[in-house]
């Protein structure tokens, strides 16, 4: 969305005040992401603003009362986001719900990392979970054609995307609606991926049903040197009493397959997973079943989540566990699970490394082994978006620091990529989603079915939150009105890809054509009179 209202003319702010918009992206997987949502909408009404509200709150709850008067935009609309926008400002209420055809793969983008792409592979699911929400919103399974997801790869990696994140409600899902599978689609993905290693695809998150028919496939795809040995598999649940009433279509011994194969399979092999504490019927058993499978396993990443009943869900009609019970093994999961040191024994090893981001404390840079494990290294900007070789120096909770010993594919990380760096911070207090309440949504690395793994709309970044509604999932990103005339608006689309990077200082040096034809013959005049000069001086030593 914001890459086609940037490509329309309009500039991303920082600025609420001055914003003429506001644009909300929101999310509805649990009840905090919706009350950030309704808290962002009051404020902008307070403030006289024009509003557009996007995502899966509308799409599934389009009735809702905080959703009176207010422009919407459905989950397979965003493409229509520039008219919904221009109507809006003109004082017009546009509802665009009605569910089409899979928006195009190439829509103009705003990346929050220039070096990694999000690439949805399908959306929606086949699964029916009794706690999910987003079905609601997202609906039945519908699937990108290999062909146009070959087609995709390879214009981001000519355009110097060094990561590239397929993303899923449900990857194992993939094709069943076209007559191909998730197999299929890999094989054809990863022979697109330059035989240096420079760009690494990652594997979306999988529920297990559809994991456990192509396994050794599976495996031998993330054993490739180009594909990282990494997978997001949530189990919710390690009692088969409550991924029973949770309507998972799996049992955790058939998660446990998953797990054991892979890891059996593939070196290094790095699992997430999700859990859900407190479902509605969950007893000191069956919460107890689910504490020893992650003490089996000790899993490097657990998105711990309290239950949330959602409206019109069937699990918001069965009886609930007490929230006080709900808290305690909320607390209880995460002491457990923030006790393990997944690291250790690492210190001294070789590993290479892929480059991508800058880490909060703005000296440090952020890799990731094969297995995707975070690397904190000492180096240069120009050393994103590539890949090195380090040694682990040492090994902390939730990620290791290395020490660069040589950098590799310096030259394949494009020039204009460095120079125009927007990339994510990572923190390095200590600090990580994984082991807190996580706000997953369908946009995001998920702790229920029928979420994705990453944000696919671009937002606004450094918008100053209100600790009262800090949601990682629920950012309203604000929109300033360019009021050149059309006329204006083509004569910057020379500088668009700069303009693309929100937060750039520009100084005042967009030029349009006329003040390039004006410099460039001024320049061209001095040029011939500084000729002149060196031609009469040397006739004249010439003549002597």
């Amino acid at each position: 969305m914001a890459g086609q209202l940037s490509a329309f003319g309009y500039n991303l702010s920082d600025n609420p005040d001055e914003a003429d918009l506001w644009l909300i992206n929101t999310c509805t997987v649990k009840s905090p992401s919706q009350s950030a949502m309704e808290t962002l909408i009051a404020k902008c009404r307070n403030g006289n603003k024009p509003l557009v509200v996007a995502g899966c709150v509308p799409q599934g709850s389009r009735d809702l009362k905080e959703l009176e008067g207010v422009s919407i935009v459905g989950v397979q609309q965003i493409d229509r986001v520039v008219e919904v926008v221009e109507e809006t400002l003109k004082g017009h209420e546009v509802r665009l719900l009605t569910r089409k055809t899979l928006p195009a793969l190439d829509l103009p983008k705003v990346r929050k990392n220039k070096f990694v792409e999000i690439l949805p592979i399908n959306v929606g699911c086949l699964g029916a979970c009794t706690y999910c929400k987003t079905k609601h919103a997202r609906g039945h399974l519908g699937s990108y054609t290999v062909d146009s997801l070959v087609g995709r790869i390879r214009s981001v990696i000519a355009d110097g995307v060094r990561e590239i994140w397929l993303s899923s409600e449900d990857t194992g899902a993939y094709g069943r609606d076209l007559g191909v599978n998730l197999t299929i689609l890999l094989n054809a993905l990863v022979v697109e991926l330059p035989s240096d290693g420079s760009t690494m695809l990652r594997i979306g998150m999988t529920n297990p049903p559809y994991m456990l028919e192509h396994l050794k496939e599976i495996a031998e795809v993330l054993r490739h040197p180009c594909v990282y040995s990494f997978l997001h598999v949530p189990v919710q649940s390690g009692s088969d009493t409550i991924l029973s009433a949770m309507n998972r279509e799996y049992t955790v011994g058939e998660f446990k397959t998953v797990v054991d194969t892979l890891t059996e399979m593939v070196p290094g092999m790095q699992i997430a997973t999700d859990i859900i504490c407190g479902f509605p019927g969950e007893t000191d058993e069956d919460f107890q079943q689910t504490v020893n499978l992650i003490k089996e396993y000790k899993f490097s990443q657990v998105h711990i989540s309290q239950f949330y009943p959602r409206p019109g869900t069937p699990a918001a009609r069965m009886k609930k566990v007490p929230s006080t019970v709900v808290k305690r093994r909320s607390r209880e999961l995460t002491s457990v699970f923030e006790s393990f040191t997944p690291y250790v024994g690492m210190e001294g090893k070789v590993e290479r490394i892929w480059i991508t981001e800058i880490a909060t404390d703005g000296t440090h840079l952020v890799g990731h082994t094969k297995g995707y494990i975070q690397v904190l290294v000492l180096g240069q900007e120009s050393m994103l978006g590539t890949s090195a070789i380090v040694k682990i120096m040492s090994v902390g909770r939730w990620s290791v620091f290395g020490e660069v010993i040589e950098i590799l594919n310096r030259g394949s990380a494009s020039s204009e990529s460095r120079a125009n760096i927007n990339s994510p911070r990572s923190n390095l207090d200590g600090t990580c989603a994984c082991s807190k309440e996580p706000e997953p949504c369908a946009c995001e690395l998920k702790s229920s079915c029928g979420h994705t793994e990453e944000k696919i709309v671009s937002v606004l970044r450094n918008v100053p939150t209100p600790s009262e509604y800090s949601s990682q999932n629920l950012i309203g990103w604000l929109l300033r009105k360019r009021k050149n005339s059309f006329h204006k608006r083509m004569e910057n689309e020379a500088v668009l890809e700069y303009d693309e990077n929100p937060g750039t200082s520009h100084h005042g040096c967009n030029w349009g054509p006329a003040d390039k034809a004006l410099f460039g013959g001024i320049l061209v005049s001095l040029l011939t009179i500084i000729a002149s000069f060196l031609y009469l001086g040397s006739r004249g030593l010439s003549s002597k």
